[in-house]
């Protein structure tokens, strides 16, 4: 079983930024390749893709980004990152980290770290 553990979150304001981590108790050496990424929900909505990084280097950032987020994955291969800039409102929101094999495509899900983006 592989665990998620995110950090990072809190509270800003409109413009600030925020770096959230997550560590996996697992790296491709364990669970072959992989994509580690971010979702988000906020109150009323269902959860949504925010940004994945796959383990060969490959990354997807979904539209409402807008060129403010990236996804690095760190130094070891269980590690990833989420740089958020320009933070607006509309971002507030419980962030997941999420990791899925290639292999199997097995799901595995952190606890989620809360974002508030005040005015």
């Amino acid at each position: 079983q592989v665990q998620l553990v995110e950090s990072g979150g809190g509270l800003v304001q409109t413009g600030g930024s925020l770096r959230l981590s997550c560590t996996a108790s697992a790296s491709e050496s364990d669970v072959g390749l992989n994509a580690m990424g971010w979702y988000r929900q906020a109150p009323g909505k269902e959860r949504e893709l925010v940004a994945v990084a796959f383990s060969r280097g490959g990354k997807n950032y979904a539209d409402f980004v807008e060129g403010r987020f990236t996804i690095p994955r760190g130094n070891a291969e269980n590690t990833v990152y989420l740089q958020m800039n320009n933070l607006k409102h509309e971002d507030t929101a419980v962030y997941y980290c999420n990791l899925r094999t290639c292999v199997g495509l097995t799901d595995y899900w952190g606890q989620g770290t809360q974002v508030t983006v005040s005015s």
